[in-house]
C-alpha cells in the first residue's frame, strides 16, 4: 500500500500491516493519541518537579516553565495561570523564602508574567546583597589580619623563658645568708659570721646552728 511507504520506518513497525486506507488511518491516530498521552504525563511531570538551581537567569527559568504549560495546552491538558504561578513558587530555591512568604501573606495575586517581572526584580537584589557580603567578608578578613599581626608584637612570653627566670629566681633565693642575708654566698661561708664567733670567744664552728 502507497500509504504505509511514506510512513517513517520506526513508527511503521509499531502499525498493523492492512490493506484499508481508512483503518491504516485510523491506526495512526490512535497510535498518536497513545503518544500525546505519554508526552503529556512527561509535560506535567518535567512542570511540578522542576527546580530553581540558579545555573541559569531567573527570567530563562520562568520561560521554560511557561513554554511546559503551553505545550500541555497544545494537547488537550489546559493548566490554569494560577497553578502556574504556584508550581514557579514550588520550584524557587530556599533563598527566595521571603519572597515566597511576602506573596503568601498578602491579598494581591499575579499572573505568571507579572510574577516572571518580580522574580527578575528580586534576582537582581539578591544577586547585589550578595556583592555586598562578599566585600563585608573581605574587609572583615582584613581586619582581622591585621589584629593578628599585632598581635605577634605582644606575644606572650615563651614558657620556657619563663620557667629558666623562675629557676634563676629560685637559685638566687638559695643563694642568701642566713646569717647577714646577702647573696652570693651561705650562712657556712658568711665572714661576719665568723668575726661574730671571734668576738665572743666562741670556736668558729661553720656548721653551728642556733638552737
Amino acid at each position: 500500500m502507497f500509504l504505509r511507504m511514506t510512513i517513517t520506518s520506526n513508527i511503521k513497525t509499531s502499525l498493523p500491516d492492512v490493506d484499508k486506507a481508512k483503518t491504516y488511518l485510523t491506526a495512526i491516530e490512535e497510535r498518536f493519541k497513545t503518544e500525546d498521552k505519554s508526552l503529556a504525563g512527561k509535560l506535567m511531570a518535567d512542570l511540578t518537579t522542576m527546580k530553581y538551581d540558579g545555573t541559569r537567569s531567573m527570567h530563562e527559568h520562568c520561560i521554560e516553565m511557561t513554554n511546559l504549560a503551553a505545550k500541555l495546552k497544545n494537547l488537550g491538558m489546559s493548566v490554569d495561570d494560577s497553578f502556574l504561578v504556584q508550581f514557579i513558587l514550588i520550584s524557587l530555591s530556599p533563598q527566595y523564602g521571603p519572597f515566597q512568604i511576602s506573596y503568601n501573606t498578602t491579598d494581591e495575586k499575579w499572573t505568571s508574567n507579572e510574577l516572571t517581572g518580580k522574580l527578575v526584580q528580586e534576582e537582581s537584589r539578591l544577586g547585589r546583597e550578595g556583592i555586598k557580603v562578599a566585600h563585608y567578608v573581605q574587609g572583615a578578613g582584613s581586619k582581622a589580619g591585621k589584629r593578628h599581626q599585632k598581635s605577634h608584637k605582644r606575644a606572650p612570653p615563651n614558657m620556657s623563658d619563663s620557667n629558666q627566670h623562675n629557676q634563676k629566681k629560685k637559685a638566687k633565693k638559695d643563694d642568701r645568708c642566713n646569717f647577714c642575708k646577702k647573696v652570693g654566698h651561705f650562712q657556712k661561708d658568711c665572714t661576719k659570721r665568723r668575726e661574730w664567733f671571734e668576738k665572743k670567744g666562741i670556736p668558729y664552728d661553720p656548721n653551728h646552728k642556733v638552737k
